[in-house]
């Protein structure tokens, strides 16, 4: 439960300061062309709100645990005091006049933002007078378009509204990237100095790799470190995978094109982890271990009889003698020790073995503040164009079914509240959220930017009810994508 409650802390703090910054960004280019910005809202409020004020007349009202304001709009009637339906038979609404309002009231003051937090913790909107939004404010937009308002804006200022949480996004990444190099450096661990090779997860193994094989190159370019080949192989696609095998014997494989859905179907993305000799870094208690007096800094040579040293060996003979009694040969201080052990069902020892950067030396790189902006703005856009990379395995069945919602998301962060691990996840999720935000699709900002673009090209506005038709069908899709992910997730839960 607590390892729950840090996660969802940290996906819900870190998704409102992305969400806070992108709409942000919508907020200050429209205050810029001098636009009215009717509502910001981070978090959602149905109904109601935690949270809502707004400036009239020079002085701040705050009201607290309120309803909203209801939509400034009533039904029009005719010349008979008939209300006015249209082709459908459907009320049609028409706008207040303000000095009808009475002074307390907040619709009566739409030139001043009103400011809000809402009760559903995740996202957040910015409501921009005279634009067909998620908000669907059909009565505004039958109107005469008004000077204050986004509709009546030329192109060159609508395009950079549109695209203002996009750009807010990408250059808080940035910035974080920057902050976090600054303050830590970048730390990496080169795989020319995995002295005894790779340990191959069983995909890997069918497809030519070796448990002990030294990756060296991918297509010809020498790899540097593990992201270096996860991203060649999984995100790029190559094939041509160059490996030392016995130190001495180099061996080429080649991988099938399909290798990344491959990876994806057998849910087996971590491809290999670091052949490394087995020291005992802690013996939890009560365990198999514990039992024997096994302690910490023993290093572990042998089992029955066999002599290996390499975690990843030990581990697998433990899992071949599960429920059995098990001789354990291992060295304390320069003295050869051996201890018999009673495995249970899961055929573990009971005990956490040192990290394999106690072994192998790490690469840092320090970074003066200067230095830290170039690395930064690099960092950024590696992370981007990676991103952009794999996106085109979601157009693959392995692919579509490995997509995740909020608990994917949530799982992205540790157990343990850690704050650069955080902010690293909030860089990487905010160049996620702005990417998706730019795809072509109606209701999100790529899909009015496409309008915008249009209407350069062509000189002609696109139809205002098309638009309003395309925004509904929009939502419908994110609304299944939104569905679709999470029940993966559900699905995933009981598997």
């Amino acid at each position: 439960m607590e390892t729950f409650l840090i996660r969802a802390l940290q996906l819900i703090l870190s998704l409102s300061i992305l969400v806070f910054i992108h709409e942000l960004g919508h907020f200050l280019f429209a205050r810029l062309f001098k636009v009215r910005v009717d509502k910001f809202y981070l978090f959602f409020n149905p109904k109601g709100s935690i949270v809502r004020a707004k400036k009239i007349n020079g002085k701040w009202q705050i009201r607290f645990f309120s309803k909203n304001v209801p939509a400034n709009e009533r039904p029009k009637t005719d010349m008979d005091g008939d209300t006015v339906t249209d082709s459908k038979g459907n009320t049609v609404f028409e706008p207040i006049p303000l000095h009808e309002l009475p002074d307390d009231d907040w619709r009566k003051y739409p030139e001043s933002t009103e400011w809000g937090i809402g009760w559903v913790p995740l996202g957040g909107y910015c409501k921009i007078a005279g634009m067909v939004d998620e908000s669907m404010d059909s009565t505004q937009l039958t109107q005469e378009p008004q000077p204050w308002e986004y509709r009546s804006r030329p192109t060159w200022q609508r395009l950079p509204i549109i695209c203002g949480g996009v750009l807010f996004n990408f250059i808080l990444a940035i910035i974080i990237y920057i902050g976090v190099l600054f303050h830590n450096g970048k730390e990496y661990f080169p795989i020319e100095n995995a002295r005894y090779g790779l340990e191959y997860t069983q995909l890997m193994q069918n497809n030519g790799f070796r448990n002990g094989d030294k990756i060296i190159a991918i297509d010809g370019i020498a790899v540097q470190d593990r992201a270096d080949i996860i991203e060649r192989i999984l995100i790029e696609g190559k094939q041509n995978v160059t490996v030392v095998r016995h130190e001495n014997e180099t061996i080429q494989i080649v991988l099938p094109e399909d290798f990344s859905q491959l990876v994806l179907a057998a849910n087996d993305n971590t491809l290999f982890t670091i052949r490394q000799p087995f020291v005992v870094y802690d013996v939890i208690a009560g365990t198999p271990a514990y039992k024997a007096g096994m302690q910490s800094g023993d290093s572990i040579i042998g089992i029955n009889g066999k002599s290996m040293f390499i975690f990843q060996d030990i581990a697998a003979e433990l899992e071949k003698s599960k429920n059995t009694s098990v001789t354990v040969d291992f060295m304390r201080k320069g003295q050869a020790l051996s201890a018999q052990i009673d495995l249970g069902d899961d055929g573990k020892l009971g005990v956490s073995a040192m990290p394999f950067m106690v072994f192998f030396p790490l690469e840092h790189i320090q970074y003066t503040f200067l230095q830290s902006i170039p690395a930064g703005i690099q960092f950024g856009w590696e992370t981007l164009t990676s991103y952009v990379k794999q996106f085109r395995l979601v157009f693959t069945k392995e692919g579509a079914q490995s997509l995740g919602g909020f608990a994917a998301i949530g799982q992205l962060f540790p157990t343990k509240w850690d704050w650069t691990t955080f902010w690293f996840m909030t860089a990487f999720l905010s160049i996620i959220l702005a990417f998706m935000n730019i795809l072509p699709i109606p209701a999100l900002d790529g899909g009015h930017a496409v309008f915008v673009l249009y209407e350069m090209i062509t000189r002609r506005k696109p139809n205002e009810k098309f638009m309003e038709y395309a925004q509904t069908i929009g939502i419908a899709i994110l609304f299944i994508l939104v569905l679709y992910a999470n029940g993966n997730d559900i699905i995933k839960l009981f598997k």
